[in-house]
This record gives structure tokens, sequence and C-alpha cells, in this order.
């Protein structure tokens, strides 16, 4: 056998580690593991990351507010890993842990988390390069408010991928339950 790339090992490594956690974690909200259920997650996630990207704008006008954008944050937490239990972490699998119908989709919904990555960050830089022109508007509030919002976007980004999948994925067949 061929010596393993460093790349092939990773990969290796971070399956082993997957199928342990995925294994430890399969029996977890045992209750929320039904579409409708992930899909309530799915919606409160995606409500908890507009909210951030409310306060975000909102910061520009008053910085008190982003106060609780670490509030939200804090609620954001939790109901973002719940998410991840329920769906079995589909969308950051390691390809090796997928089938191809699940590889093709958590590609899909990857795909789609990028494109939007990028159409939301342009938003805050946009702001920030044309802002710098503008000498009567508040910089440091305009620097904030785009961070914020920059931070929201990357959150949100890496998100979708999970929500899409849950949202998506029908239900198990009582099959295949232990």
């Amino acid at each position: 056998m061929p010596p393993q790339s460093l790349l092939d090992r990773y990969e290796a490594r971070r399956t082993r580690r997957f199928l342990k956690n995925e294994e430890l974690t399969a029996h977890w909200l045992p209750g929320w593991r039904t579409q409708h259920r992930r899909r309530i997650l799915a919606a409160i996630v995606t409500t908890l990351m507009a909210t951030m990207f409310v306060i975000a704008i909102v910061s520009f006008f008053n910085m008190i507010v982003a106060l609780a954008w670490l509030v939200v944050c804090l609620a954001f937490l939790p109901t973002w890993t719940c998410l991840q239990i329920v769906s079995g972490r589909q969308s950051d699998a390691p390809r090796h842990a997928l089938d191809e119908r699940e590889i093709a989709e958590r590609n899909s919904a990857r795909s789609i988390g990028l494109s939007v990555a990028q159409i939301l960050v342009l938003i805050p830089c946009f702001a920030l390069v044309f802002g710098a022109t503008i000498d009567s508007i508040d910089h440091q509030s305009l620097a904030y408010s785009a961070g914020l919002f920059t931070i929201a976007s990357i959150l949100f980004s890496g998100c979708l991928p999970a929500i899409l999948l849950a949202w998506n994925r029908p239900d198990d067949d009582p099959e295949d339950q232990p």
C-alpha cells in the first residue's frame, strides 16, 4: 500500500472522529428528529440570524443596541447546536462518512452557502468603502456596524447548508430505527 499523504491521514482521522461523535449523539433529542421539528429549529436559527442582521444595522444609529447582538448570539449557539445534533451534522460531515446522495446534497447546500456568503459580505464592504468618503457620518459606528454585519453574514452562510439540509431531509424510515 502506498504511503498516505497528510491530507488522506487527516481525512481518515476526521472521519473516525465524526463517526465516533455521531455514535455518541445518535440518541440525543429523539423527539426533535422529525422533519417538522427540524424545520422549527431551522426557522428559529434563521430568525435569530435575521435578528443579528437587524441589530447590526441598527447599531450604526445606536451603539447601545449592539449589546443585544451578544444576547441573540448566546441564544443562537444552543439552538444551532440542537439543529446540528438532530440533523446528524450532515452539512459538515467528511465525505467518507456519507453516501453518494448525501455528498451531492451536502455539496449543493455548501455551494448555496458560499454564494450567500459572497453576496452578504459585499454589503458591509461597499458600506465601508463608500462610507469612508462621506465626512458627515460616524466612521466608528459604521465600522462597528459593518463588523457585526460581516460576522452575522459569515455565521449565516456557515449555518445555511445545515438549515437547508435539515429543512429538506425527509423523516427517517421507521424500519431503519435501532
